[in-house]
């Protein structure tokens, strides 16, 4: 990284293309999104970046978002040792037994209806709410469930990219 570089958002700009890429396949697993991503430097400020997300997030196709998913931990089930998953799902801690059983019903019955993990943007979500909003979308099509998925990433990068660039 520039050495000249004085805060978060100047390192990114200066970063080595690879080094970069790690950081960005930290927030969004996705190495198309983090390639488009990168791209898009250098960004003037948090807006940019956060525009760059929401430019790479609509041109992801199903195979880009697949991937992007797959760095996500089953709503209700947060990867252990895994700091952004623990914050993010921050919502199920203390959650009763028959609550998260619900949730884990109704996560496998949505995974065997649409080939993937549940997912949304959960921070400042309850599990109660969580599990709403994962029982009103199990009637979606494909098509529709998709498009919710890529917004719902396109908020979780944002958030992590404010963490990023605020963080030091």
């Amino acid at each position: 990284m520039a050495e000249s570089a004085t805060s978060p958002l100047d390192r990114l700009n200066g970063a080595a293309d690879a080094d970069l890429d790690a950081l960005l396949v930290e927030i969004c697993s996705s190495p198309t999104w983090a390639k488009l991503v990168r791209s898009a430097r250098p960004w003037a400020d948090a807006d940019a970046l956060h525009a760059a997300n929401a430019a790479a997030m609509a041109e992801l196709v199903t195979a880009d978002l697949n991937d992007a998913m797959a760095g996500h931990a089953r709503i209700g089930q947060p990867k252990a040792g895994d700091a952004a998953s623990q914050r993010e799902q921050s919502g199920v801690h203390g959650a009763d037994t028959a609550l998260l059983d619900d949730l884990d019903s109704a996560n496998a019955a949505y995974e065997a209806k649409f080939g993937h993990v549940f997912l949304i943007c959960a921070t400042g979500r309850t599990a109660e709410t969580m599990l709403a909003a994962l029982r009103g979308r199990f009637g979606n099509d494909a098509e529709a469930e998709r498009e919710i998925v890529r917004g719902e990433l396109r908020k979780i990068n944002d958030i992590r990219i404010d963490r990023l660039i605020t963080d030091d």
